[in-house]
């Protein structure tokens, strides 16, 4: 159990880092809009490019991750993370910075498949909601510290510094990596039985249940992020507040989600993640239409919104997560999460460009039509209940074939 809490440390560590480097651009928003002189579309590029990338290496990754140790490959990708961030921390204008981004969002991208690959391939899925509760406390970590911290040295110097933050967290990860993830090489099939590319896209696309996981990673993504990229820059412009209040909203919400992560974690194992997703998908359209009609406000009023918002979209992730995660067997789940990291990067992307196209500045710089992107993402969000109640998981003992033709006999409802 020891070496498991390490592995476990050690993913939500990789997690941290992967999810500060893409957080910590969007509060940094209402600075680098002004320093570049970028409009709410440029910048929605600029979050943008980071998941399109992120989605192309990931739908490459479908075809090469399930054939080699998860512990070498997640080491050469995290290096790749480690320079691009290096890159970002060093870019001197909007375009060279758009450009790094797409370098970490290649890398990036990657380590969220073999982080779930590897939860997969480790802890039963019995204990597979606790385990995803605390590697996905990385995100309240990095709400609370991470992102707070990197303004807060951004505001002693210049946005530069919280990627140079990262790039020296990064390496400290990377020694981690090499110290508690073990060489896990059981998936890898004999090379004679090893799939063609079009193999392993017909098997993800030929298998319904698969294809509705992936379908609820969609309207997921396109409830979340035509909102999260513009929040700060709609509390800054419309709400009134400060660069530096802004950590206020991160920390508080992170705050409440480090406890709340790991307790949502044990009630999906406790209750069944089809139950605990519904309760927690319900709740969080309520922030998302307080939200996205806000004033000047309160900054205390604004905060209780926000950190349920945090609190709520967290809790829906912990138990989506472990079912997506449980619909592919051991020989398939790097391909499919690949598959699946791919397709929730590019609707990240889709859903933060589109959302751009539709905001809009007044002749007071505050942002308009951010109700009409509200009500939008309520709608995605709500679909995405019916859908997950027809999520099912592979009862990987009584599959016998690496083949995933996964008949409804043999598979059952968690």
């Amino acid at each position: 159990m020891k070496k498991e809490k390490l592995l476990l440390w050690t993913l939500a560590a990789i997690n941290f880092t992967h999810i500060v480097d893409f957080m910590i651009l969007m509060p940094l928003g209402p600075q680098l809009m002004r320093i570049f002189e970028i409009s709410p579309r440029e910048f929605g590029l600029l979050v943008s490019s980071y998941t399109f990338a992120a989605g192309a290496s990931s739908f490459l990754g479908a075809f090469v991750l399930d054939k080699y140790d998860r512990r070498s490959i997640m080491m050469w990708v995290f290096f790749g993370f480690f320079l691009g961030t290096i890159a970002c921390a060093l870019s001197p204008n909007y375009i060279i910075l758009l450009t790094a981004r797409i370098i970490s969002g290649l890398f990036g991208g990657l380590t969220s498949a073999l982080i779930l690959s590897i939860i997969g391939d480790v802890i039963p899925d019995s204990r597979r909601g606790r385990a995803m509760g605390l590697v996905m406390a990385a995100f309240s970590v990095a709400s609370v510290f991470g992102v707070p911290f990197g303004l807060f040295i951004a505001s002693l110097s210049n946005w530069h510094a919280p990627f140079v933050f990262l790039a020296g967290l990064s390496g400290v990860i990377f020694w981690m990596i090499y110290k508690y993830i073990p060489s896990l090489t059981d998936h890898i099939v004999a090379k004679s039985n090893k799939p063609t590319p079009i193999q392993v896209i017909r098997r993800v696309t030929g298998n319904a249940n698969q294809m509705r996981a992936i379908t609820l990673t969609i309207m997921m993504m396109l409830g979340q992020f035509m909102i999260i990229p513009f929040l700060s820059p709609y509390m800054v412009a419309n709400v009134g507040f400060t660069d530096m209040e802004l950590t206020y909203i991160y920390m508080a919400g992170g705050a409440f989600t480090i406890f709340t992560s790991p307790w949502v974690g044990k009630m999906t194992d406790k209750y069944g993640k089809v139950k605990i997703f519904t309760i927690f998908m319900t709740l969080n359209v309520i922030p998302i239409a307080v939200i996205t009609h806000l004033g000047a406000t309160p900054i205390p009023y604004v905060l209780l919104i926000s950190t349920m918002f945090f609190v709520t979209s967290n809790g829906r992730m912990v138990p989506a997560s472990a079912l997506i995660t449980g619909t592919a067997l051991p020989q398939n789940r790097g391909s499919f999460l690949s598959f699946n990291s791919a397709v929730q990067q590019i609707a990240a992307g889709m859903a933060s460009f589109v959302a751009g196209l539709i905001l809009a500045e007044n002749i007071n710089g505050e942002l308009i039509n951010f109700n009409i992107v509200g009500y939008i993402a309520i709608v995605f969000s709500l679909l995405c209940i019916p859908l997950i109640r027809r999520i099912k998981v592979v009862d990987v003992e009584a599959v016998t074939s690496i083949e995933e033709t996964v008949d409804p006999k043999v598979i059952v409802e968690k």
